[in-house]
């Protein structure tokens, strides 16, 4: 069994006293282990950082062994990150998302938000939206999307400002205003194309919509606590971020 792919680096692990273990998500093969033999060589260490994008070839007698990679760089993104705390919580806080996906199941559409997201850390706001989308495409796949199509008591496409925390769909301002304490807020550019955050205010309760659903539907059934790097991240970006 093999197989090539695309690939960033999502964590690595020792293993025995020369190789590793490295965690990719991969852009068909999903979330995937592999062994690097000789992955500790000092030569090697500047390949083997989280957030690396590589070119991968994984080989194994079957196709359930966790088998061999053999990587190539394609760039090396981890020393821009390792300069930027806001990027380093964020790519722990994606990395700890994906581990709740099943291994080896494709999702491509997350692999190319991790994607985007490694291109625009330098642009705090501008990555703090993707990761808010790609939350949101995680509760997606994971079976607990939200329906921000319509609002769920007029059926009206125009005005959505909340989002019902027992349904997950969206109410409008007008039908939702005697209930909006119930309510979870619902920034515009969640919805609307081409939109995108134009305050804090938007940032804020963007994720803590996201947060929201996973805490009901994830990481609360699992026994999870939400990942401590994502607190970061939103504390560091609502203290820095500047909208012109």
């Amino acid at each position: 069994m093999e197989w090539r792919d695309d690939a960033i680096i999502l964590g690595v692990r020792q293993h025995h006293e020369t190789s590793t273990i490295v965690e990719l998500m991969t852009r068909v093969h999903g979330r995937h282990l592999g062994v690097v033999k000789g992955g500790r060589a000092r030569c090697m260490q500047p390949l083997m950082q989280p957030g690396n994008c590589v070119a991968v070839y994984w080989w194994a007698r079957l196709e359930e062994h966790m088998g061999k990679f053999r990587l190539e760089a394609m760039d090396f993104s981890a020393a821009r990150i390792m300069q930027i705390p806001f990027a380093l919580y964020s790519l722990q806080t994606v990395a700890a998302h994906l581990r709740l996906l099943p291994e080896r199941d494709p999702y491509p559409v997350l692999y190319e938000a991790l994607q985007l997201l490694l291109e625009h850390f330098a642009i705090p706001l501008l990555a703090a939206e993707i990761l808010m989308r790609f939350e949101m495409r995680l509760l997606e796949e994971l079976g607990f999307g939200l329906d921000l199509t319509c609002c769920a008591v007029t059926g009206i496409r125009e005005d959505l400002a909340y989002v019902s925390p027992k349904s997950a769909r969206a109410v409008s301002r007008s039908a939702g205003l005697p209930w909006k304490e119930r309510l979870l807020i619902l920034p515009s550019f969640l919805y609307q194309p081409d939109s995108h955050p134009a305050s804090s205010d938007d940032i804020r309760n963007g994720f803590r919509l996201t947060g929201f659903f996973l805490a009901r539907h994830v990481w609360e059934p699992c026994g999870l606590t939400p990942p401590s790097f994502r607190n970061r991240l939103i504390k560091q970006l609502l203290g820095d971020v500047v909208f012109l």
